[in-house]
């Protein structure tokens, strides 16, 4: 599903005419500070929709004829294409305040289309404005509101417009919620959006009658991990691949260890790899492909990888240990095999070497490194990374 970007015109992208709120002459088109150049990184980088939603009081009467406008708007559009910033829609509402229509911020009659379709996700689309409308439009919208104002618009600023919404709201508390961001500038923007975006937290939680698994992961993290399983060995391994591939690991295993490590080692890899693929979502824009060598003294792993959507594993590596502290060497291609049948993806792994610690720790990280370039985002290749359009 589509998130789409609500934004206001005057006031957020352009400077508002704070004489009469027209902007009816080029020379009053005054930029919003450093708004072109941080709207084409949310263009480019993120994976939004952006609309411009805009009340332009009494459009097409005497007192603000159509022709200006228009020269005037096409003008800033054009600016705005030369620097990759297309507008999916855009929708304008000529009416007064005081006509009180169903088309006028924060009325939604301009965007049933949207409401109405189960295209978009509006619980994570945002509107994004510097009036107390574009906040109550977010309400009446059921998704997220980003306040950008030069001054903190205290009610005794607010127009008679703003002041009669504002009234109209009983718990003023749950307008708070609703603001996602209060900003004076675009930087805070995008650094907000990106931050969501890339860093975005998935959670998963598998309970059987042998294990209880719960899995917190961000692919676009830091390397932080948390990771208790109760085998000592897996906890260092997989903090390796959290550090290694800078995806945020949060990980809580109870298992039956009084039958043996089995079931915990194998029940944490399905919950990891399900977390893992819930994690890539529709997969738009990132590199799909990861390989890596990777030596660790005399040992030298190789992994390969395709997040393309199927799951086959490829296991060239043979151990002459029974365990590695308290770890079953055997369970180390049984760990990989879950994963990949549940985070649907081709794993080729390839390690020698002679000593047994080195060889699968080198194997760890250079998988986690393979994972770290198949999830990279191309800022310029904003499509599904498959020649079929679908993975």
């Amino acid at each position: 599903m589509k998130k789409i970007l609500f934004i206001d015109r005057d006031g957020t992208i352009i400077e508002e005419n704070t004489s009469n709120y027209q902007i009816d002459s080029i020379e009053k088109i005054i930029f919003y500070p450093r708004v072109i150049f941080f709207l084409s990184k949310i263009v480019r980088k993120l994976n939004y929709d952006v609309v411009m939603v805009s009340n332009q009081d009494g459009l097409g009467t005497n007192k603000f004829p159509e022709k200006i406008f228009w020269s005037i708007q096409n003008h800033i559009l054009n600016i705005l294409k030369t620097e990759g910033i297309n507008f999916h829609s855009i929708h304008i509402d000529k009416s007064f305040p005081e006509e009180k229509l169903s088309t006028r911020k924060p009325g939604v009659g301009m965007l049933t289309s949207y409401i109405n379709s189960d295209l978009y996700d509006l619980s994570e689309s945002f509107v994004i404005g510097d009036r107390f409308t574009d906040v109550i439009l977010a309400k009446n919208l059921n998704c997220k509101s980003i306040w950008i104002r030069k001054n903190y618009r205290h009610y005794e600023q607010f127009t008679k417009e703003e002041k009669y919404f504002y009234s109209t709201i009983h718990d003023k508390n749950s307008i708070e919620k609703i603001i996602s961001l209060k900003t004076d500038n675009w930087e805070d923007i995008y650094n907000y959006l990106s931050s969501i975006n890339y860093n975005k937290k998935i959670s998963y939680h598998r309970t059987t009658s042998e294990t209880n698994i719960k899995v917190d992961i961000s692919l676009y993290g830091k390397g932080v991990s948390h990771i208790q399983t109760g085998i000592g060995f897996f906890d260092h391994l997989l903090q390796q691949m959290s550090f290694h591939s800078c995806m945020d690991l949060k990980i809580n295993a109870v298992g039956d260890h009084y039958v043996d490590e089995h079931h915990t080692i194998e029940d944490t890899a399905i919950s990891l790899g399900t977390a893992f693929y819930r994690s890539l979502g529709n997969k738009i824009g990132i590199e799909r492909y990861g390989f890596y060598s990777l030596p660790m003294d005399e040992s030298l792993s190789t992994v390969v990888l395709d997040l393309g959507g199927r799951s086959k594993l490829l296991w060239k590596v043979k151990f002459f240990r029974e365990k590695i502290g308290n770890m079953p060497t055997e369970m180390f291609y049984h760990f990989f095999k879950s994963f990949s049948l549940n985070a649907k993806c081709n794993i080729h792994i390839h390690a020698i070497g002679k000593n047994e610690h080195h060889k699968i720790e080198s194997i760890f990280k250079c998988f986690a490194r393979a994972i770290k370039i198949a999830i990279k985002k191309n800022d310029i290749y904003k499509k599904i990374p498959s020649s079929k359009g679908i993975l």
